[in-house]
């Protein structure tokens, strides 16, 4: 499968699984609003998603699939299994003392990452994070396997059930916000059995991915021989500088959700349905590039192929910037109408709109340089030098955090989302400077020229939906949803075919996509 087919395979099954996942955010919206026991909700979710990001799928992918991929090219069938199988082994006992402990320290835990909730105000809020973060816990520990086995199917290039699994989250918590809200003595506690159920379901597609392939683990109870395994310990080494790294990404969220408990009731959920609409063009684009990049970035490095090496990070950077600024300027552009169509029914209302839009915006600043980590990073993973980006990111985190000082007491929640939107555009730049410094990266000589002719159409494109947004009053609408949503839909199609028409005005054909040749 070609790089740009198995990018559009992940991005369209990415896709599938944002608009499960915003369907299931409009019934969060319309059925709970934003309120204390939403913030809760979203906050007692963050919990086992951030120790999933810390131990699974942030540092474990990084550390693994490199190594995990040397390994296929250079060991026999019988080692590749027996590493597995020990990892599996350690992966499992590890998780499950942290989820032991998680949920036995459940109101230390959500004291600790929601302050704002240990006040006597938000007695009731405080007490459903603690009720469902202990549900939720175990997420974590299904997660992380979901995590090794989408690893080992990415390394065999099977990145369809990988793509696919997360759509059965957003499912199960569909199902629960419908249909279980009435078994509950708090009707939001349903979500937290529909995560629960989610993650059980994921776990099960893909082991059953691995056993068709013959690859899932046999689980054993020799603990001391799956820890003096050389390439296992390797991997734990490698994985050390990457936990600090994508701790400190997470720490960041974790202090700005702090922060947002702090802020007018309803932040945390603003934030949530905001960063949800930003998701879709970060995975839909950076995550699938990143998932299919650096496998074949490991490869390159691994064979001695430097210009391969830089045709594949140049081909990922000409992606993110010709499909990535116009999404940035699209969400800006037609955020109103974004968060209105997609979210104002029910509870949620019109000053939820303008605050959730806010937010919308001040994270579209930063999603070019977002996206452009998720391809610059896997540049130094696939070299398995994790070290530089933890020390950008720990650079990024103060950087991030001094910004909230100055942007929070002016902009609320929005200056949050800011901070982080600006944050992502210096780990870029710092990224992509220290990769043509240390000759990891050599781009191609186009590039000035290839930005002159990609800013043209997205200019073109975003004063032609400024100018249609002045016409059009998206909450006035709401009585009538089949319209707001088909002019919705006209509009992001007109910007689509304004955008894509000037591409091919400026020179832009299919081929350059299809084969790598920007």
């Amino acid at each position: 499968m070609g790089l740009f087919r198995s990018a559009a395979t992940v991005s369209a099954f990415t896709l599938l699984s944002r608009i499960t996942g915003l369907i299931r955010d409009i019934l969060v919206a319309s059925t709970f609003g934003a309120g204390p026991l939403t913030d809760a909700f979203w906050v007692a979710f963050r919990i086992p998603n951030l120790l999933r990001r810390l131990f699974a799928e942030g540092a474990f992918a990084q550390a693994f699939v490199p190594i995990i991929g040397q390994a296929r090219s250079t060991e026999s069938h019988e080692r590749v299994q027996q590493i597995l199988d020990r990892v599996a082994l350690l992966l499992t006992v590890a998780l499950m003392l942290v989820t032991l402990g998680g949920i036995v320290l459940a109101p230390w835990v959500v004291g600790a990452m929601a302050t704002g909730m240990l006040k006597a105000s938000n007695k009731e809020g405080f007490d459903a994070a603690v009720w469902m973060t202990r549900m939720m816990f175990p997420y974590i520990l299904c997660m992380s396997l979901v995590a090794f086995a989408s690893g080992i199917l990415n390394t065999w290039r099977n990145f369809v059930v990988p793509a696919f699994t997360p759509v059965l989250l957003n499912v199960c918590m569909i199902i629960a916000c419908i249909w279980l809200t009435p078994y509950f003595s708090e009707p939001i506690y349903a979500l937290s059995a529909g995560v629960m159920a989610g993650g059980a379901s994921q776990l099960a597609v893909q082991w059953a991915a691995l056993v068709k392939i013959g690859l899932a683990p046999k689980i054993s109870k020799n603990l001391r021989s799956a820890w003096s395994d050389s390439t296992v310990q390797f991997l734990m080494r490698q994985m050390m500088p990457a936990i600090i790294g994508v701790s400190v990404a997470q720490i960041s969220i974790l202090i700005n959700t702090n922060i947002a408990t702090w802020l007018q009731s309803g932040s945390v959920t603003w934030l949530s349905f905001a960063d949800r609409l930003m998701e879709f063009p970060t995975a839909l684009l950076g995550v699938a590039l990143g998932t299919v990049l650096l496998p074949n970035l490991s490869s390159a490095f691994a064979q001695g192929k430097a210009n391969e090496y830089s045709s594949l990070m140049d081909w990922g950077l000409k992606l993110t910037v010709i499909l990535g600024l116009p999404a940035a300027a699209g969400m800006a552009a037609l955020s109103d109408g974004l968060v209105a169509t997609l979210f104002n029914y029910g509870a949620f209302n019109q000053s939820d709109v303008a605050q959730t839009k806010l937010a919308v915006m001040s994270y579209a600043v930063g999603l070019p340089g977002i996206l452009a980590v998720k391809i610059l990073a896997p540049g130094f993973y696939a070299r398995k030098n994790i070290k530089t980006p933890v020390k950008i990111a720990v650079i990024v985190l103060i950087t991030t955090q001094l910004l909230n000082l100055l942007l929070v007491p002016y902009l609320g929640h929005a200056g949050l989302a800011l901070s982080i939107g600006i944050g992502g555009c210096i780990n870029a730049v710092a990224l992509l400077f220290l990769l043509r410094k240390q000759k990891i990266y050599q781009p191609s000589y186009d590039w000035v020229i290839f930005i002159i002719k990609v800013i043209i159409p997205v200019a073109a494109m975003t004063s032609s939906v400024l100018y249609i947004n002045n016409y059009i009053d998206w909450i006035a609408l709401a009585d009538h949803p089949a319209k707001r949503a088909f002019t919705l839909f006209t509009v992001v199609g007109l910007a689509v075919t304004i955008y894509a028409i000037s591409l091919y005005i400026a020179g832009f054909r299919l081929r350059h996509f299809t084969q790598r040749s920007f």
